[in-house]
């Protein structure tokens, strides 16, 4: 994801201030339950976060113990709420206003994505603790992601008391890998102390050095870690095993890469990548990503013609399973946690394409988590999943199986109760 940044929307945080209606038992003080502590790196991982990614209406065989507790919850919800999970959706400067907390109600959004703020980690904190209130009230206790870009450099969404100045990943991966990874914690333990529980990073993008100044969304703001795969590869592993330490998920991002493109998907619309196979060297930069456990995996909005020349890779099931498929060398990523778009909401690139069909194409195509930076498209996408997995027993499973993986990440981000 890359656009909050770049848009000229700097908003400030307004921490409960606007009291709660009491069928939400909450107040405008905020009071909601304490925090869990910060589950350990190895729950983290793949591995615990889900089991194969299967078929799409078949349970785990012989669970183990994170993923059983996953499914007791599932089991527990509506089908509105299941599909309420499969949204990250951000939310405005007022988060105790009307529409926010109407919103949560109605739709169940499972994960929030927060707006910048330069007001720091304690001011931040009694924001968080609010939107959790405000969901689980909503959905049976099941606490949300709470997400922010929070790279270095130009992409520090939260700034002010409390937070390090990151810099850029270009700088940060200059560094010693250990370096890199100890860094990594110490800026996930300010998430972590600001209720925040999912860092929208690292990029594992590959920018040609030669090309870095033209690639708008990535080379130009320096938000690569180098120019090789194996160097990408590296430094993102160490900052998301970093991460994973203090107890903060991760996202690697943008697949297939938006190393070899101009445009930016954000405002531009037909951003196309005409390079990139399905074998690509470039691609050896997520495989290490996944190799470290990275919990989520971003799929981009551009066209890679190589890979399938009809669809965005959102919305491609062949870059779908390009993701899922095997992990030898030159394969696929073997990836068995959660695929997640960038921005469906309002990301130029997909304006052309009306919201209910971008949310179906995404989960048909094999997707999960559905990223929508504002509400209203938010909205829509959740009611025309809803209306769909209500009359297609064929599209509930995927939708089941996609609600599956996401509660299986959160017990392995210690979100659930069972």
């Amino acid at each position: 994801m890359h656009w909050d940044w770049a848009r000229p929307r700097a908003r400030t945080l307004v921490t409960c201030a606007v009291a709660v209606g009491a069928a939400l038992a909450v107040t405008a003080g905020c009071s909601s339950p304490a925090a869990p502590a910060a589950p350990s790196a190895s729950s983290l991982h793949p591995s615990a976060v889900t089991s194969s990614p299967g078929t799409a209406s078949a349970s785990p065989a012989s669970p183990s113990p994170s993923v059983s507790c996953a499914a007791q919850v599932f089991g527990r919800l509506t089908e509105a709420q299941r599909v309420g999970q499969l949204f990250l959706v951000g939310v405005t400067d007022d988060i105790a206003g009307p529409q926010t907390t109407a919103a949560l109600q109605q739709y169940h959004f499972g994960s929030l994505l927060l707006y910048s703020t330069s007001e720091g980690v304690t001011a931040l904190a009694a924001a968080t603790a609010h939107m959790q209130s405000l969901g689980t009230a909503n959905d049976g206790g099941v606490r949300m992601f709470i997400a922010a870009n929070q790279e270095g450099g130009q992409v520090q969404q939260l700034t002010g008391p409390g937070f390090s100045v990151m810099p850029s990943a270009l700088t940060q991966g200059t560094w010693p890998t250990a370096t890199l990874r100890s860094a990594a914690a110490g800026w996930a333990r300010e998430l972590r102390a600001a209720g925040v529980n999912f860092d929208l990073a690292p990029v594992m993008d590959v920018v040609p050095a030669a090309t870095a100044a033209s690639n708008a969304p990535i080379g130009a703001l320096d938000r690569q870690f180098g120019s090789t795969p194996a160097g990408n590869g590296a430094h993102g592993a160490a900052f998301i095993t970093g991460m994973a330490s203090a107890g903060v998920a991760t996202s690697a991002k943008h697949f297939p890469g938006l190393g070899r493109v101009t445009g930016n998907t954000d405002f531009t619309a037909d951003v196309v990548d005409n390079v990139t196979t399905p074998n690509d060297p470039d691609l050896g930069s997520f495989r290490a990503a996944v190799v470290a456990g990275v919990p989520f995996v971003m799929v981009a909005l551009a066209t890679y013609t190589l890979i399938d020349r009809t669809q965005l890779a959102v919305f491609s099931p062949t870059v779908m399973k390009l993701v899922r498929s095997g992990s030898g060398s030159g394969s696929g990523l073997g990836f068995g946690g959660v695929i997640m778009s960038d921005d469906l909401g309002d990301a130029l690139a997909v304006q052309s394409i009306p919201a209910a069909s971008r949310a179906i194409s995404f989960l048909t195509a094999g997707g999960d988590m559905i990223t929508s930076q504002s509400l209203a498209p938010a909205q829509a996408m959740a009611a025309a999943v809803l209306a769909k997995a209500s009359s297609s027993p064929s599209f509930r499973a995927v939708v089941d199986a996609a609600a599956q993986r996401i509660l299986a990440a959160k017990q392995a981000s210690g979100l659930l109760t069972c």
